[in-house]
């Protein structure tokens, strides 16, 4: 009988909707069945050797751009990125009323050079926390995954760090290779959210170099984490972008809101659409950048959700991000 496990897939949505005032508006995701089976690295993935043979009876119910795309995809073999997890060092923290050891976590894309090699730190009581999130929903898939235990005296001799720094890097492996698992929200969060609310602590309070640089970071780790759903990197986008705008690096504002303005209108998320053009228009003036389209779609967008969307200008959505 085969095992069912959850697993979140997400879906594209187009067209202009609408936002209740204040709800909050996220990439849009079902949840399927998947066998909770791990996927070793460098295995083919199911049905890939005899998809060409089933190609001409499903090539009759396709118009002729599907067709083309089918093609491109079968011809460029593309293959889902696959990440590895290095630990390559650690360091101890010692305050006034505890003592903890941080671990730096290299996360990494396989297959070929990664020049974009984005690093955090996480400390002991992360993963754990990060163990706890995840049985609550996959204590099946987790059973056979080995956590690193705290020892009762021990924890800061550097043969045992040592041994931990291993055991977390087979930990990080392990859940990643779950596909329902590596796409769950604490997953996902255990990587940025640290990160991200550190950055609109910054961002509130003005310090904009700050945010920006930590955004930037996280950005990088969204990057490999969210290939699955590059929607749910909107909300960075948006705000890298609210820093540049503030810092007068108003090209770089503008390149990184057309970035966010496809996944915008794909993943339907509306609450964003309004606030972005509108910073696109300002921006896109001020760096003599085309806006007659940008401009055009604001007022469609803007007539066919009018009195249901929130009026926040951009900066003032991306700081209630964490508020």
């Amino acid at each position: 009988m085969a095992e069912n496990v959850a697993s979140v897939e997400c879906h594209v949505q187009e067209g202009v909707g609408s936002t209740v005032l204040g709800q909050r508006s996220q990439p849009h995701c079902d949840t399927t069945v998947r066998k909770p089976m791990p996927e070793p690295f460098g295995s083919p993935r199911q049905g890939q050797g005899d998809s060409l043979e089933q190609s001409s009876g499903s090539s009759s119910c396709m118009t002729t751009r599907e067709l083309q795309q089918y093609w491109k995809e079968v011809k460029s073999g593309r293959k889902p990125v696959k990440l590895l997890f290095e630990i390559p060092s650690t360091r101890t923290v010692e305050q006034a009323l505890s003592k903890y050891v941080l671990y730096e976590i290299v996360v990494i894309k396989s297959g070929s050079y990664d020049s974009k090699q984005a690093s955090i730190e996480r400390r002991y009581s992360d993963f754990e926390r990060l163990h706890h999130e995840l049985l609550q929903e996959f204590s099946e898939e987790l059973e056979e995954v080995t956590f690193p235990r705290k020892r009762l005296m021990g924890n800061f001799a550097e043969e045992n760090i040592a041994e931990r720094r291993i055991a977390f890097k087979d930990y990080l492996a392990q859940l990643y290779a779950f596909r329902c698992i590596r796409r769950a929200p604490p997953f996902l969060d255990f990587f940025t959210k640290p990160e991200l609310r550190t950055a609109h602590g910054c961002l509130r309070g003005g310090q904009y170099s700050r945010a920006l640089e930590i955004l930037q970071r996280v950005l990088e780790l969204q990057e490999k984490l969210t290939q699955h759903c590059p929607g749910l990197m909107v909300p960075t986008l948006c705000a890298v972008m609210v820093c540049q705008r503030d810092l007068d690096e108003l090209a770089e504002a503008f390149a990184i809101g057309q970035r966010a303005l496809p996944l915008v209108r794909r993943y339907g998320l509306h609450k964003y659409r309004c606030p972005l053009l509108a910073m696109l228009v300002d921006v896109g003036y001020q760096v003599d950048q085309p806006i007659a389209q940008l401009q055009e779609e604001l007022t469609k967008v803007k007539d066919a959700q009018r009195g249901l969307v929130s009026q926040l200008s951009l900066k003032e959505l991306v700081v209630q991000e964490f508020t």
